[in-house]
């Protein structure tokens, strides 16, 4: 999992022993932002969509793509945000997981944009 900053930053070295990488986007805006995700005050700048967390999810797709090595998301922001999946998807992720009830939306959201 990649889940806090350092394991972006130390990326090139973990994928020397790692066949890939999962980015955990709830933990790993939670700690680049050093905000409190549950907390109602500061949802709308403590999410994915944060520029900051975007360059960190940015920069692990493409160091993998770089390696050839796998790299997918699990975490709620593909299903809670349709242009966080349509970014995943234009920065090369090979996988994301989303919320049963969500998949038809995101999946034809995504599709318009194709």
């Amino acid at each position: 999992m990649c889940e806090i900053p350092s394991n972006v930053i130390l990326a090139d070295e973990f994928l020397e022993i790692f066949d890939g990488m999962s980015i955990g986007s709830n933990d790993l805006a939670q700690l680049t932002l050093g905000l409190d995700r549950d907390s109602g005050i500061v949802t709308h700048i403590a999410n994915e969509n944060n520029p900051s967390v975007k360059k960190l999810v940015s920069e692990i797709i493409h160091k993998c793509k770089e390696k050839n090595k796998y790299i997918g998301i699990c975490g709620q922001a593909p299903s809670d945000y349709p242009e966080f999946a349509q970014f995943l998807v234009n920065e090369g992720i090979e996988s994301m997981s989303l919320n049963p009830d969500t998949v038809i939306k995101i999946i034809m959201a995504l599709g318009k944009n194709q």
